[in-house]
């Protein structure tokens, strides 16, 4: 089982509503295509796929308000800056910001099998 990270579920967010998210992916870790090939280690070879498979239970599980869950489909599903996501919204920048970090800050809690506080109920 591996540890899942902010930036590793940030970068996978946008695989949840684009199904062919990981044909774009580049692995920064790779070789150059000029080089030889070498044997591929098959005890990692199912790594990004079970991440996808991942991401998608995290959404759907992890306990994410209705503005938290917004604010990550605008900005991971539609790719929308902060900013036109605040005006959207029609919040602070800063409440946008914190949306982000809370909701994506669950579903690393949830994907790791930590506990994760409930949301806040909608004032």
């Amino acid at each position: 089982m591996s540890t899942y990270t902010r930036e590793l579920v940030e970068q996978l967010l946008p695989a949840v509503w684009d199904t062919g998210f990981a044909y774009g992916m580049e692995n920064p870790s790779a070789p150059d295509p000029d080089m030889p090939r070498a044997a591929a280690d098959p005890a990692h070879a199912g790594t990004l796929y079970a991440h996808l498979a991942d991401i998608h239970t995290g959404w759907t599980s992890a306990p994410l308000t209705e503005p938290e869950r917004r604010a990550l489909v605008m900005r991971f599903g539609l790719d929308w800056p902060q900013k036109i996501i605040a005006r959207h919204e029609r919040v602070a920048a800063s409440t946008t910001s914190e949306r982000l970090a809370r909701g994506v800050g669950r579903i690393v809690d949830t994907l790791n099998g930590e506990p994760v506080g409930e949301p806040e109920p909608a004032a």
